[in-house]
């Protein structure tokens, strides 16, 4: 199977590393810089795995012709160029594990409905300043078909990104895994943006536990409303969340953050506080303003998510 990896950052980097380590054929498009860089030294991994790998790289992505898999990793803002320059490839099926909802519908309209494939993951990866790609979480990675359902395409894709070091899983619910994984992640990323803290400290506050407990609350109105079930998912308790007790909900936001802590998962910073610290552009339009949209259109009051919105957005407006 031809896999091409649209973005090597940290994400794109892992993926495209363990793909070729483990043999398979993969293409990362990178930008110039780092498609040199790449080239020159192959992507180095550290943390949850150690090596260093060649891995084949492109920075002109007209003179590929057709990939049977297009994983998207690019940052959401960058989402329109990015796929625009890929535009012209034959594509067996496609899939993104950017954060936010609004990834599915970009490439189906680029691609189509029969070609676009759900996914969603928590794994987490850093670019560090001299290109080594840091590996702090291997949870899971979920693929399945939209709106539910498996196929014998999403079960290879699964297979080789098992064989290759990823903990990857077939779904028959995607639609749920990807709203059971953004109800929660706003409150990761909000409270990191706002907060600059490492991810286990912030659950282990009790406010900020309180702060994420109604972060997650109120977006899980959402799915709610589309009559999309959330699961219990790992740290991803975004079920058990919307439904027991606040303070229950609370005291699991502290579970996690102590969890964390005792296995050593200290380091985890969300992506986009690693770009808050370097000075980079901020994904607070598909993440906050997304939901504050639907909110909007679906009638559901999301008072907290939009203060947080407005916070980040006036944070990221301000940087550049």
């Amino acid at each position: 199977m031809k896999i091409v990896i649209l973005g090597a950052g940290a994400l794109g980097s892992l993926f495209g590393a363990h793909l070729a380590q483990a043999g398979e054929d993969v293409t990362l498009i990178a930008r110039e810089a780092r498609a040199k860089a790449i080239q020159d030294h192959g992507v180095t991994v550290n943390g949850l795995a150690n090596f260093t790998t060649p891995v084949h790289v492109t920075a002109r992505p007209q003179e590929l012709r057709h990939a049977d898999a297009l994983l998207v990793t690019v940052k959401t803002y960058d989402t329109g160029p990015a796929l625009e320059s890929v535009a012209h490839l034959r594509i067996g099926s496609a899939l993104s594990v950017q954060n936010g909802l609004v990834k599915n519908e970009q490439l189906a309209r680029h691609f189509g409905w029969e070609n676009t494939v759900g996914a969603a993951a928590h794994i987490s990866a850093e670019v560090l300043p001299a290109g080594t790609v840091r590996f702090t979480a291997n949870e899971w990675l979920s693929i399945g078909e939209l709106p539910g359902g498996l196929s014998t395409r999403v079960e290879t894709l699964v297979a080789i990104l098992s064989r290759a070091g990823i903990q990857a899983e077939a779904s028959p619910q995607i639609a749920s895994v990807e709203w059971t994984k953004y109800v929660v992640n706003i409150s990761w990323m909000a409270l990191s943006a706002l907060s600059r803290m490492e991810t286990h400290r912030i659950f282990k506050h009790a406010d900020l536990a309180w702060m994420a407990a109604t972060l997650t609350r109120e977006v899980a109105q959402l799915p709610a409303k589309l009559g999309i079930p959330l699961l219990d998912k790992g740290a991803f308790s975004a079920k058990t969340l919307s439904t027991v007790s606040f303070e229950e909900a609370v005291s699991n936001f502290r579970r996690v953050g102590e969890q964390m802590e005792a296995r050593g998962a200290t380091a985890h910073k969300v992506s986009i506080l690693q770009d808050l610290e370097r000075g980079r552009r901020l994904e607070f339009d598909a993440m906050f303003g997304y939901a504050v949209r639907q909110g909007a259109e679906l009638g559901v009051s999301l008072p907290t998510v939009e203060v947080c919105y407005r916070l980040i957005k006036g944070i990221a407006e301000s940087m550049h």
